[in-house]
């Protein structure tokens, strides 16, 4: 590859600034696009792509602007057009990229601190080129079997754009844009992509079951499976009954703990308390400790009213005299929780959630859907597995709750290595739905879901990868969004969700984010760690587009 040919001439470097490059074109005839041995070249054109000759060294940048000289601006007439001999001198104006070897022109490094020279020959860029120099992003030294996906092809130049899917996923992903910015394909074509290319395993949680059309083992939580309340954390639970601090939650925790003796010991019904020894109880605790504290459900939740009641007991027997035994009934106590029952006995009653979360009498054709993600993790045979949240209701925050929990599963799963030797990617669409949400009890005390935000932090050195897809990164913790190490941006117009991009992504500036606003569908601006420029790509159409379309108006028939 010899950049630097004669035949793809444009113009002369005239000024250097750290920010950008001006160049001087002899004649606009060069600007134009034209083809040498078979190559398409794309010219001198804003957004085009362009080399520059040094002595050590060569550089990749992009024209960012094109004008004449003040007085060539005055003989500009259509006259002056028309006639062939009317010859114009652009300047242009073009952004450093990345430098490369002259010796090695492959071989390519972000550019920090070399600059051509005043009078450096500029050349338009091949197809070619480009195309080699995208494949070497990320790439490692020690990487011989590194895998590439075929995304789709730069705006500028239509060269085709293969991306090493570690540089992708390896630090995490986002995928945002505004509604109809070709969001969802893109989303569909990284899954296909990581399909299509490797081994590994994607768990997509579809919040509106948009993806139905992957081919994919998939699940509907409450229509075909369920999430069982054992394998909530406590705070889980807390999260969908909000008690409140200082007279529902000790209640509350007293009747868990005596739940799990009355399941430790393989009895029904609930714990007595009233005027029953002390020591009995602490015994079994003790004997127990580990169980009873392991943070999990594994109690009869459908007993957990009537265990209340059985907590709010005095301290002693015998008005208080004898404190070895649990006393008397407490109606004021049972009277601060009434609301907490009030919850309690609603979610218990409502079908909906019964079906989500496996309280009582779990219809025979649902499936837990951690034993699916257990059995998916360890098939040969399936390499998708879709999680649909459609059907699940606003109320109780039941949605941003059980995806909490799903993530609690899949982080406790990564801590202990199971993703290292073969990573996961987790896919979540729709992530404003789930990410930065808050629980508050009727005190308006506030608990944070941060699963998802924990898995960003700690989980890419555990084989546990993120792609969120959003349409409002504005609304995504920036902790969460910092931890992204590659982002594919789609049509933003809101200033504050351009402002989030702009500081989450160091290697975003303003030239290339100036382009967001005017992106055409399934066009997006890809920044990243590993790509030491900005890449302005019309991503291909998935083999399986999502369900995505807008319903249309009908004309009305004559």
């Amino acid at each position: 590859m010899n950049p630097f040919n004669h035949n793809y001439f444009l113009g002369y470097v005239n000024e250097v600034t750290p920010q950008y490059i001006k160049i001087h074109f002899p004649s606009s005839m060069l600007l134009g696009k034209f083809h040498f041995e078979g190559v398409n070249y794309a010219g001198g054109n804003v957004g085009n792509f362009i080399v520059i000759e040094g002595e050590e060294y060569g550089f990749l940048a992009q024209l960012t602007e094109l004008k004449l000289s003040d007085s060539e601006k005055k003989e500009l007439t259509e006259k002056a057009i028309e006639h062939k001999e009317s010859d114009f001198h652009p300047i242009g104006k073009a952004e450093l990229l990345l430098s490369f070897s002259v010796f090695n022109p492959e071989k390519v490094e972000k550019t920090v601190s070399k600059y051509p020279s005043i009078g450096a020959k500029v050349y338009s860029c091949s197809d070619e080129q480009i195309g080699k120099y995208v494949k070497e992003f990320g790439k490692k030294d020690t990487d011989s079997d590194n895998a590439y996906a075929r995304l789709g092809k730069l705006t500028s130049n239509n060269a085709d754009c293969s991306i090493s899917l570690n540089s992708l996923f390896g630090r995490h992903c986002a995928v945002v844009g505004t509604t109809g910015g070709g969001k969802s394909w893109t989303v569909s074509k990284l899954i296909e992509s990581i399909i299509y290319h490797t081994n590994n395993k994607v768990i997509l949680i579809d919040a509106t079951g948009e993806y139905h059309t992957l081919k994919s083992k998939s699940f509907i939580l409450g229509i075909d499976s369920y999430f069982p309340y054992q394998k909530l954390s406590i705070p889980d639970l807390f999260y969908l009954l909000r008690p409140t601090g200082q007279s529902q939650r000790p209640i509350l925790l007293e009747a868990i703990r005596s739940l799990k003796i009355q399941q430790i010991k393989n009895l029904d019904g609930p714990y007595i308390k009233s005027n029953t020894l002390k020591q009995t109880y602490k015994d079994i605790y003790n004997a127990n400790v580990k169980d009873i504290e392991n943070n999990q459900c594994n109690f009869n939740i459908n007993l957990l009213v009537q265990q209340i009641k059985e907590e709010c007991v005095r301290q002693g027997a015998d008005y208080n005299k004898d404190v070895t035994k649990w006393g008397d009934f407490d109606g004021k106590t049972y009277d601060y929780q009434t609301s907490l029952i009030s919850r309690i006995t609603d979610l218990l009653n409502t079908d909906i959630f019964n079906g989500l979360l496996g309280f009582n009498n779990i219809p025979a054709n649902y499936s837990s859907i951690i034993e699916e993600i257990e059995s998916f993790l360890t098939s040969n045979d399936d390499n998708i597995l879709r999680i649909s949240f459609e059907d699940i209701p606003s109320s109780f925050s039941a949605k941003e709750i059980v995806a909490n929990a799903l993530a609690s599963f899949l982080l406790h799963k990564a801590r202990k290595k199971d993703f290292v030797k073969s990573p996961v990617v987790l896919v979540i669409d729709e992530a404003h739905q789930f990410l930065n949400k808050n629980i508050r009890d009727e005190f308006f005390e506030i608990q944070s879901l941060d699963a998802f935000d924990l898995i960003a932090k700690e989980c890419r050195k555990y084989g546990l990868f993120l792609c969120l897809a959003t349409q409002m990164p504005r609304d995504i913790p920036i902790g969460t969004f910092r931890q992204m190490g590659t982002f594919i941006v789609h049509r933003l117009i809101n200033e504050n969700d351009k402002q989030s991009i702009e500081n989450a992504a160091s290697s975003a500036n303003k030239n290339a984010l100036s382009f967001l606003p005017i992106l055409g569908e399934g066009e997006a601006l890809l920044i990243g760690v590993d790509f030491p420029m900005p890449l302005l790509i019309k991503i291909d159409k998935p083999d399986k587009p999502p369900k995505s379309e807008t319903p249309r108006l009908i004309a009305k028939t004559e």
